[in-house]
């Protein structure tokens, strides 16, 4: 089940992620549903390692925040 848009996504996804790793979320999902056969669980897993490159979790606030590069 790809997602069309950022507004399919997941609650926890949505309710928690800035919009920018919301897309990298969907595109990252999307892909991996593609390539792995349609294994969600899978594609979620490739989907949350594609926002952790980018974005990582403030332990103080529970915000997710852009990485510095």
């Amino acid at each position: 089940m790809p997602y069309k848009h950022i507004t399919d996504l997941p609650e926890s996804v949505r309710n928690h992620l800035p919009h920018h790793a919301q897309e990298i979320y969907q595109e990252a999902f999307n892909n991996a549903w593609k390539e792995y056969s349609h294994e969600e669980e899978r594609a979620h897993r490739v989907a949350w390692s594609a926002v952790k490159k980018k974005y990582a979790k403030n332990e103080a606030t529970g915000e997710w925040e852009a990485k510095k590069e």
